[in-house]
């Protein structure tokens, strides 16, 4: 995929410096299980007639979401990965039909000893939130 063209230089400047992005991605090698999420792009009806599921996507990441939390309340951890470009050979190998489509891998395990959790600054709860009476 050209970013550069597609997504334009702001953007890859900012994934390239706020970021520590890269495809090197050891854990996936390193886990002892790997969850792969599809969700499913479109349905086929009678005739192989192509039924439209217009939020496949939100509903699959958000079934992720409540997964995540399962992970982590049985002290497990992951971490949520793209399949950059070998979402279709994942699918193959998986054997899984044409209408569905790789979203994300979960490698799923015990925290390594030496892992570091980022600190990251989050903005006050009283800049994010207004209550109202």
């Amino acid at each position: 995929m050209n970013y550069r063209r597609r997504m334009g230089k702001t953007w890859v400047y900012d994934v390239q410096t706020r970021t520590q992005t890269t495809w090197v991605k050891p854990y996936l090698e390193e886990a002892p299980y790997i969850i792969v999420i599809l969700k499913k792009v479109y349905g086929i009806g009678e005739n192989d007639k192509k039924i439209n599921y217009y939020y496949n996507e939100i509903s699959t990441s958000i079934s992720v979401g409540i997964m995540l939390a399962a992970i982590q309340n049985a002290g497990l951890v992951t971490v949520t990965t793209t399949p950059l470009n070998s979402g279709p050979a994942l699918r193959q190998m998986l054997q899984r039909p044409i209408n569905e489509k790789v979203l994300i891998l979960l490698p799923i395990g015990y925290a390594a000893k030496d892992a570091a959790v980022p600190d990251l600054k989050r903005y006050p709860i009283e800049d994010i939130m207004k209550l109202y009476d």
